[in-house]
């Protein structure tokens, strides 16, 4: 059997070692690539860095565990340019599944600036409707949420106790896995006026890019990427800078195999 013959019949078990590899290495020797950021990403960090000092930000976390890879590190790297510019946060979302990837990723980085609950953050926690929640909060906020995710009112909490609705929040960010986005942009952007920032999975990214050119939105961050050049604007190489070493080489080995395969495909077919 000669080499190109070889190459189409290749164990897979082969395939899947040099992928773990090609992952695994970059992570354990922690290799830094430089990052080149995108206009979108600068567009969402201009947003977030044009608020003044004690403006309020609502985060909603509208991911759950099957996105956080992607989605946590951009949480981690927007709460720390809001806190870093003194900034409340107010964070809900549209899926039970997030709420404690939320409040996990609030906890790290209030911890980190030293804020405390309730005066510099606060978790509203999760209502379904989707729709419904987004445009009563446009009316009244506590049409949904009376009490934070602890069963505290709302007029009990320093943060909060003047938050009535989109009004009295000065910047909303979405971070999505799913359709929210789109009905964010569609409710809170377009009957209320409210500006957006969203912030999706790769995948999801290139459906938002008609609400960035129609300037509904103000900034995209897209999937792991999307976090690592955040984390560059602000200075603060975390996960998604370390990720970007073992997705290029993931990249680059499924481009060789493709290459390879094709290769060995069309000699094998013209010797027949």
């Amino acid at each position: 059997m000669g080499l190109f013959e070889r190459l189409q019949k290749i164990d897979r078990r082969i395939v899947y070692l040099l992928m773990a590899l090609a992952v695994a290495i970059p992570l354990l020797t922690k290799v830094v690539f430089p990052i080149r950021v995108s206009e979108p990403v600068r567009g969402a960090y201009r947003a977030v860095e044009s608020l003044q000092p004690g403006s309020r930000v609502l985060v909603s976390v509208d991911y759950d565990p099957s996105s956080m890879p992607e989605v946590q590190p951009m949480l981690i790297a927007v709460l720390r340019h809001c806190f870093s510019r003194d900034l409340k946060v107010v964070m809900m979302g549209h899926l039970p599944l997030g709420i404690p990837l939320g409040q996990m990723g609030l906890e790290q980085v209030a911890r980190e600036f030293n804020r405390e609950y309730g005066s510099d953050w606060v978790n509203l926690g999760y209502r379904p409707g989707y729709v419904a929640v987004m445009v009563g909060m446009g009316r009244e906020i506590r049409e949904f949420f009376k009490t934070d995710v602890r069963g505290t009112p709302l007029d009990e909490l320093p943060l909060t106790k003047g938050v009535h609705n989109y009004n009295d929040i000065a910047l909303l960010i979405g971070l999505e896995h799913g359709t929210a986005g789109d009905w964010w942009v569609q409710v809170a952007q377009a009957r209320f006026g409210e500006r957006i920032v969203l912030g999706t999975t790769a995948v999801m990214a290139p459906d938002c890019y008609p609400y960035l050119q129609a300037k509904q939105i103000e900034g995209l961050i897209g999937g792991l990427k999307g976090a690592a050049e955040y984390e560059a604007l602000i200075g603060e190489p975390a996960v998604g800078t370390l990720g970007m070493p073992a997705q290029s080489a993931a990249h680059c080995l499924i481009l060789l195999f493709i290459i390879l395969g094709n290769v060995g495909y069309f000699v094998a077919r013209r010797r027949g």
